[in-house]
C-alpha cells in the first residue's frame, strides 16, 4: 500500500494526460463524430478500412518512416561526432557547447520561421551562398523533391545540441585507464573509439534512439510552418494527417483511427529497438 502511495503522484498525470486520452481516442475511432454534432454513431472498423483504402495513406506512412529515420540517425551520428570534438577541445568548450545547444531550447516555431527565410528561393541566404560557389539553387520547401530534405535539415539542426550533451557526459565517464591500456597495446584512435568508447556509451545511444524516434513521430511544428504537409503531400506525416482530418475535415473518428495507428507504430518501433538493444547495448 505504501509503495502505491509513493508512485501515485507520478501516476495521476500519466493517467489523466496519456492513458485516458488514448482510451478515449480508441473509442472515438469507432464512431463518426465530427466534434460539432451531438449525435455519435458506432461505425465499427469503417474508419480503419477507410484508412487502408485511402490512396494517400500509404504515402503518409512512408513519409513518416522516412522522417523518423532521416531525423534520428543524423542527429545521433552528428551529435556523437560533435561530442567527441568537444571532449578533445582544450579551450572554449563551454562557449561552443552553449552555441550548439541553444537551438534545442529555442521554440521550434521560431526556428522554423528563421529557416523558412533561409530556404526562400529568390532572396534566401542558402541559394545565395550556393550561387557564390557556382552551384544551382533550389526551390527547397516549395518543391516536392526537396521539401522533406528541408524539414529534415531543420529538425536535425535543432536536435544536435541535445544528443551532444548526453554523449559528452557518457564519453566523460569512459574509464581513461582502458583507453590508455589499449593505446599501450598498439590500438590506434579509431579502434579505441570503435572497441571501447562505442560499447561503453551504447546505453546512451539506446536512450537517444528511443527518444529521438518518439520525437520524430510527434513532429508537427516545423512541418506546419515550412510546408503545411506539401507540396503534393510530400511532407505529410501521420501526425500532420491526423491534424488535417481532425481540424480541417472535422472527421474526428478517422483522425482518432490515425492517432491509434501512430501509437501502435510508436510501440512497435520501441519494441524492435528494445529487442535489438539486448544484443548491442552493454551495461557493464
Amino acid at each position: 500500500m505504501m509503495g502505491f502511495l509513493f508512485i501515485l503522484p507520478a501516476m495521476i498525470p500519466l493517467l489523466v494526460f496519456w492513458i485516458i486520452p488514448i482510451i478515449w481516442s480508441g473509442g472515438l475511432s469507432f464512431t463518426d463524430w465530427d466534434m460539432m454534432s451531438e449525435n455519435i454513431h458506432f461505425m465499427g472498423l469503417k474508419n480503419y478500412t477507410s484508412l487502408l483504402k485511402d490512396p494517400n495513406f500509404g504515402k503518409v506512412l512512408w513519409n513518416t518512416l522516412v522522417f523518423a529515420l532521416g531525423s534520428t540517425v543524423p542527429s545521433i551520428v552528428i551529435g556523437l561526432l560533435v561530442a567527441l570534438a568537444m571532449n578533445g577541445a582544450r579551450r572554449g568548450t563551454g562557449i561552443y557547447r552553449t552555441v550548439i545547444f541553444a537551438p534545442y531550447i529555442t521554440p521550434m516555431v521560431a526556428v522554423s520561421v528563421v529557416w523558412s527565410w533561409i530556404f526562400e528561393p529568390r532572396v534566401g541566404i542558402l541559394n545565395f551562398v550556393l550561387e557564390l560557389f557556382g552551384l544551382p539553387g533550389s526551390q527547397w520547401t516549395q518543391s516536392s523533391e526537396t521539401a522533406m530534405l528541408s524539414v529534415l535539415i531543420v529538425t536535425v539542426w535543432k536536435s544536435i545540441g541535445w544528443t551532444m550533451i548526453f554523449y559528452m557526459e557518457a564519453i566523460r565517464k569512459v574509464p581513461q585507464n582502458l583507453l590508455e591500456a589499449a593505446a599501450i597495446d598498439g590500438a590506434n584512435s579509431f579502434w579505441r573509439f570503435w572497441k571501447i568508447i562505442i560499447p561503453m556509451i551504447s546505453p546512451t545511444t539506446f536512450f537517444l534512439v528511443i527518444m529521438s524516434t518518439i520525437s520524430s513521430l510527434q513532429a508537427y511544428d516545423q512541418i506546419q510552418v515550412l510546408t503545411q504537409g506539401g507540396p503534393a503531400g510530400a511532407t505529410r506525416t501521420l501526425l500532420y494527417y491526423y491534424y488535417q482530418e481532425a481540424f480541417r475535415n472535422f472527421n474526428t473518428g478517422k483522425a482518432s483511427a490515425v492517432a491509434i495507428v501512430l501509437v501502435l507504430i510508436t510501440v512497435v518501433l520501441s519494441l524492435i529497438e528494445t529487442e535489438v538493444s539486448k544484443k548491442t547495448v552493454f551495461y557493464n
